[in-house]
């Protein structure tokens, strides 16, 4: 198939086009790079099913062309990390929303199938054991930037769904749960990374807030796994489907594993939300995922646990520096 990726610098987005390529598609990317990165793409420079495309999914002149040449695209292109989020609310919100318009609008015009990829942020402050995709959002005040990110994915769901409803435009929604692995940058507040940045070079590791909240974390081989399994299965057009490891651990758990794991010498410190964030930031004290519906419709379980996660972040930073 012709495949186009947008966001296919980014950290998911460059594995899912390695692995799209070495499957026999022909790929194109389409990234601004703001936080992608060109390097990520290196295996793929010398291939001649994949092109690199350096544009914006707010350009309609760059993006529908590239639309009308595809038989599927997938839409991973986004602002992404609470950090830019926060710092950047209005360019985060425009990309995250017009930008989804712009991709859904085209893919309608020659009726191409759209997988679209949100996030378990929608469900904002919602901390049931195991959350299913149809549990409740629960939001913070829209004044609160925090929770910007949360509304756009919200919204772009329920466009990619109306499409879906109104228009028969064939569409299917992923939720990612804390995706980690090689390539994913800490400097936007992803916290493994940055942790085990930290820890091998034998600095503080940093926790906001006091590191009793809890994430599951999934390795990014094992999200492309389910990413594709999704994408190319009949019985997933039209669902909302979540994808995520639910090992639950906390956030001091995680810094006292990587600690171990990489026989570091690094303590930790702690620094409040507000001093992180600015004032009135809000965290959610748990997300652990359901992940029920993506093994009963296609089969999916995680296979990597986090110490390979741990590992596999590890390696690729002592061969980068």
């Amino acid at each position: 198939m012709r495949i186009l990726v947008t966001g296919g610098a980014g950290f998911i987005g460059s594995h899912l086009c390695e692995r799209l390529v070495l499957e026999g598609h022909v790929v194109t990317a389409l990234d601004d790079l703001s936080t992608g990165r060109a390097s990520n793409l290196a295996k793929l420079t010398d291939s001649n099913n994949f092109t690199l495309v350096t544009g914006s999914i707010l350009e309609s002149g760059i993006l529908n062309p590239l639309v009308d040449n595809a038989d599927f695209v997938f839409h991973l292109a986004a602002a992404v990390g609470v950090f830019n989020i926060v710092n950047n609310p209005l360019a985060s919100l425009l990309t995250n929303i017009r930008g989804t318009e712009n991709v859904l609008e085209a893919a309608h015009r020659t009726n191409t199938p759209v997988f679209l990829t949100s996030s378990s942020e929608v469900y904002g402050k919602n901390i049931s054991d195991s959350l299913k995709e149809s549990d409740n959002r629960i939001l913070g005040s829209p004044v609160t930037l925090r929770w910007s990110y949360s509304e756009a994915k919200a919204i772009d769901e329920s466009l990619a769904y109306a499409y879906f409803i109104e228009k028969q435009l064939e569409t299917r929604i992923v939720r990612f749960f804390n995706t980690v692995g090689p390539r994913q940058l800490g400097a936007y507040g992803m916290v493994v990374p940055r942790f085990v940045k930290a820890a091998i070079a034998n600095e503080p590791i940093t926790i906001y807030g006091d590191g009793n909240q809890t994430r599951c974390f999934a390795h990014v081989h094992d999200v492309v796994d389910a990413v594709l399994a999704i994408a190319f299965a009949d019985n997933t057009i039209g669902k909302v489907i979540n994808i995520g490891n639910d090992f639950e651990i906390s956030i001091n758990g995680l810094a006292n594993k990587i600690i171990d794991e990489t026989g570091s010498k690094s303590e930790i410190k702690y620094v409040s939300y507000n001093e992180a964030y600015g004032d009135g930031f809000e965290d959610m004290e748990r997300r652990v995922p359901n992940i029920d519906l993506v093994h009963q419709l296609v089969g999916w379980r995680p296979k990597r646990n986090l110490s390979t996660m741990i590992a596999d972040i590890s390696a690729e930073m002592k061969m980068s520096s």
